[in-house]
């Protein structure tokens, strides 16, 4: 049985009310600021992941991985954020189906039971193409109840 996923605008006051366990963010070696989900944790956050990264304790390389509680600053109480490497790989379809297999895997080890993430690559990867490698790397490996797509554009309809 696979998980139940549904999509909600990604917006930085969408993160409070969010009915998950742990939102996963992907992170690359070399976006700074952050952007996208990233981007609106870190600012509900005060800047930690900002000052991770700066201070070299996560880097953001490929298959690096943290876990950090959110203190209460955003709705989930966790934050598990994964590595993509350099951004211009982050881009490519197998860097992409990898990391979204590496994200079913942590938060399986993690026992996430619902999660919400953004799928990498807004902006410089067809959406057709991300949701594709998203459908076939990580729904099938997921072994929670839940996920929720942090998402620009339209809906996706529960299944």
């Amino acid at each position: 049985m696979s998980a139940a996923v549904s999509t909600v605008p990604l917006t930085l006051d969408a993160l409070d009310p969010l009915p998950v366990d742990t939102l996963c963010l992907f992170v690359s070696e070399d976006e700074r600021p952050l952007g996208g989900a990233a981007g609106f944790a870190d600012w509900r956050l005060c800047g930690q992941l900002s000052r991770l990264l700066v201070d070299g304790f996560f880097r953001g390389t490929r298959g690096e991985s943290l876990l950090l509680p959110s203190n209460g600053r955003i709705g989930p109480p966790r934050l598990v954020v994964l590595g993509l490497g350099p951004g211009g790989e982050a881009l490519h379809p197998g860097v992409l189906r990898t990391a979204l297999s590496q994200a079913a895997d942590v938060l399986n080890r993690a026992r996430v039971d619902s999660v919400a993430l953004e799928l990498p690559g807004r902006g410089a990867m067809p959406a057709p193409e991300r949701t594709s490698a998203f459908d076939e790397a990580f729904v099938p490996s997921f072994r929670g109840a839940r996920v929720t797509l942090l998402a620009d554009g339209p809906s996706r309809p529960s299944r």
